[in-house]
């Protein structure tokens, strides 16, 4: 059924630039679709989005990444309007987007995560806080920003300004899966010639390379799809999330969901959705029905 959907995208965070992109690309299936679509390029002004959502519409879709957009704080927002709204609501965006809060949930629940610490900025500084290599990364930030893997021979990455979490890297394949709803869609294995999954890496065309379905042995590929959904549901995710993991040959290692994932056109859970015979028109249209309002 045609709805009047407004899409939010842009915002504040360091990732705006993804945001517009993916924004754009879902207006483009989202009228496709047949629905009635409003794009809200999105500033740091609350009036101006009070009174960009008015009249109402029926659907906002939440293209927003980043801080601000997916941590809860739109979600809030939107909940308070009344307004139903694409992917997770406020208490499992801002789990997720919480690094160290989202690892011990998933630790209580039984899923795998890397050994990790947290440390502010003069910590870091004062020598390594683990045997190398590690990781040292944002609490709060997504697509990899502010990422760095520390190996042998690397100078300490630059100063934080804030506390940062520090984890044991674990060497082997990158893989994800994406989950729509209670259905894990696939698993995908990233390489990159980058040597690290990092934000050029996802985002730049040829930056790194997709395999779906990843050739793993058909039980890594069902536990990878397993954890993927229990990982979903142990944060009450809602809506389209998706998973990262590291599989080091022996065991899989949840590293984050996504609860607003890339929906660009290099963009991992269209590609999925894709290779599960779900067009990317239909996608979006899914996305805009399973829209709710937790309040």
């Amino acid at each position: 059924m045609s709805k009047r959907v407004a899409v939010l995208m842009g915002g504040w965070s360091a990732e705006r630039e993804v945001s517009l992109v993916s924004g754009e690309a879902c207006c483009r299936a989202l009228a496709e679709a047949g629905h009635m679509v409003t794009p809200i390029r999105l500033e740091r002004d609350p009036a101006a989005l009070l009174a960009a959502l008015e009249p109402r519409p029926d659907v906002v879709f939440n293209a927003l990444h980043g801080r601000w957009g997916e941590d809860g704080c739109v979600q809030g927002l939107l909940e308070i309007l009344g307004i139903p709204y694409t992917h997770s609501g406020v208490m499992a965006s801002a789990l997720a987007m919480d690094k160290p809060m989202a690892k011990r949930l998933f630790a209580d629940a039984g899923i795998p995560v890397a050994p990790h610490v947290i440390l502010d900025a003069g910590e870091v500084a004062a020598g390594d806080p683990m045997p190398r290599p590690f990781v040292v990364k944002p609490l709060n930030e997504g697509s990899s920003v502010g990422v760095a893997i520390v190996r042998d021979g690397d100078p300490l990455p630059p100063h934080h300004p804030a506390a940062v979490m520090v984890e044991r890297f674990i060497p082997g394949r990158e893989l994800t899966v994406a989950v729509m709803g209670d259905r894990p869609l696939g698993v995908t294995e990233i390489t990159t010639a980058r040597g690290f999954y990092d934000y050029d890496a996802k985002y730049a065309p040829g930056g790194s390379v997709h395999v779906v379905p990843a050739e793993v042995p058909p039980a890594v590929y069902a536990e990878a799809m397993r954890l993927a959904l229990a990982a979903h549901r142990t944060l009450g995710c809602r809506g389209v999330s998706r998973a990262d993991m590291r599989f080091d040959g022996d065991t899989l290692f949840m590293l984050e969901v996504n609860t607003q994932p890339g929906m660009t056109p290099t963009s991992l859970v269209p590609e999925q959705a894709a290779h599960a015979g779900i067009a990317f028109p239909d996608l979006v249209d899914w996305m805009v029905e399973a829209a709710a309002c937790d309040s």
